[in-house]
């Protein structure tokens, strides 16, 4: 039993051009290719690690990031564990259209409690001159639209990519953990009131 992992569904979204399947492919393989197209729809690629001694399968799915690529994306953001919402720091425009991602993947994942679901922050590209968006910018808004983790990474020097990755499988580890307790208690009182209670058919 401890040697089972559990697989966590992890999606990528960000404006097309900031560099998620960079993101996705540095971290699952480490390499890093400067020709990399554009993502047409969605593709995955898993990883196993081990966080905290509990082994687990990140399948982490990168999506499309222009507008025309919305109805083939958007089917993939049900039964998420995490979405990774990622902009480049050269690029002001796909910081300002993180609140528009998160508004999408909270309605067609059907997120019922958007406050608690567990987002990870990615400021991407911090290798490349002409910054947009400052580290405490980015933080500010992190800390006003539910208090996510925020990194800023580089795919192409592999910065803050495995700690990234990592933090999102201990969100999602402690969410779960959070939640079973309670799954666990309902699930008895309801078995308890169906012995005890005689009008029950």
């Amino acid at each position: 039993m401890a040697d089972k992992s559990t697989l966590l569904k992890v999606i990528l979204l960000g404006d097309g051009g900031v560099g998620k399947s960079s993101l996705m492919n540095r971290y699952v393989s480490n390499k890093f290719d400067t020709h990399l197209f554009h993502t047409i729809g969605v593709e995955f690629l898993n990883k196993e690690l081990e966080v905290d001694g509990r082994r687990v399968t990140l399948q982490i799915w990168d999506t499309a990031g222009q507008e025309r690529f919305r109805s083939l994306r958007t089917p993939f953001y049900r039964g998420s564990d995490c979405c990774l919402l990622t902009f480049s720091v050269d690029d002001s425009q796909s910081f300002l259209n993180l609140n528009l991602w998160r508004k999408e993947f909270v309605y067609y994942a059907d997120v019922k409690e958007p406050e608690s679901f567990p987002f990870v922050i990615l400021g991407n590209k911090i290798d490349v001159s002409g910054r947009q968006v400052a580290k405490e910018e980015a933080q500010r808004w992190c800390c006003e639209n539910g208090g996510h983790p925020y990194f800023e990474t580089s795919a192409k020097d592999a910065t803050n990519i495995v700690e990234a990755f990592e933090e999102v499988a201990r969100r999602v580890i402690a969410s779960d953990d959070k939640q079973e307790p309670l799954l666990s208690t309902h699930t008895v009182e309801l078995r308890r009131k169906s012995r005890s209670d005689p009008s029950c058919c």
